[in-house]
């Protein structure tokens, strides 16, 4: 059990609530945003006291009717659901975070000859790829180890404060510490992703303060532009699809609009690729 991250998240997902959306009366002008301990205790039917003990990092062990009582009364998400149950101690299944891919899957992706795809695992490493993502992405087979991790590439980046202040990118950037975030707490003892947090929180203040807002959401389908050196601008539908029975890959598929001109953009790049 992470009793301070356990606590901290209770906080931030308290503060995020307003007594109107948790079906509360308003109770006039509050100091602070967000829902008050006791209403939180109230709602979950238990103790001021036990709950107070929870958000200082000093409570006990909660149990799994307990997590699920402030589950309902933080409104909690799906995806932070799970989160708050990791933090405790009480995984809602047996967590296991490996790098090998399935034979299936790297057949998948190498067939979709037109469409970028690659495999990516929970710590955000790509694994495996086909020659269009890379012509897309970039030369990713002469890339080091250490630099096929998109954490990487998005906080490492000199222009990551204009990407921020773009909605688009922005919103990519906010959404993978979300899922960053549910990784920590899905995989609390994997060693290379907290290292990962780590490094990110040493070296990038943009990484620093999204983490410490304790967003929790699971990457799924987003849209994307790429600007291609050759191509130009290519608008993707960013495809997260889970490999069955690996809850820590999914395959990455960059789709279009048929008929569009990015559509045909990627076209022209499985030419590229061949050609190269």
């Amino acid at each position: 059990m992470n009793r301070e991250e356990l606590a901290a998240f209770l906080r931030s997902r308290r503060d995020r609530l307003t007594p109107r959306e948790a079906g509360l009366p308003d109770g006039g002008r509050r100091r602070t945003p967000g829902l008050r301990r006791q209403e939180v205790a109230q709602l979950a039917g238990m103790s001021i006291d036990y709950y107070i003990r929870l958000e200082q990092a000093r409570g006990p062990h909660p149990s799994r009717q307990v997590l699920s009582a402030l589950a309902r009364a933080l409104m909690l998400s799906s995806d932070e659901r799970a989160h708050l149950f990791h933090l405790a101690g009480q995984p809602l299944g047996p967590p296991r975070l490996r790098d090998d891919v399935p034979e299936g899957t790297l057949q998948l992706i190498a067939f979709l000859e037109d469409v970028p795809a690659y495999v990516l695992n929970a710590r955000y490493d790509l694994l495996a790829w086909n020659p269009s993502a890379s012509a897309l992405i970039g030369d990713l087979e002469a890339r080091p180890r250490d630099d096929l991790n998109v954490i990487r590439w998005i906080f490492r980046s000199p222009e990551i404060a204009r990407h921020l202040g773009d909605e688009e990118k922005g919103r990519f950037a906010r959404s993978s510490v979300a899922d960053l975030r549910w990784a920590a707490g899905t995989y609390p003892d994997d060693p290379q992703i907290q290292a990962l947090v780590a490094e990110m929180l040493g070296c990038s203040p943009h990484f620093a303060r999204l983490w410490a807002e304790h967003e929790v959401r699971v990457r799924r389908q987003q849209r994307k532009r790429f600007l291609h050196p050759a191509l130009g601008p290519i608008d993707v539908i960013c495809q997260v699809i889970r490999v069955p029975d690996r809850d820590d890959l999914r395959v990455v598929l960059y789709t279009t609009e048929p008929g569009s001109p990015s559509h045909r953009a990627l076209r022209k790049l499985r030419q590229v690729t061949l050609s190269s």
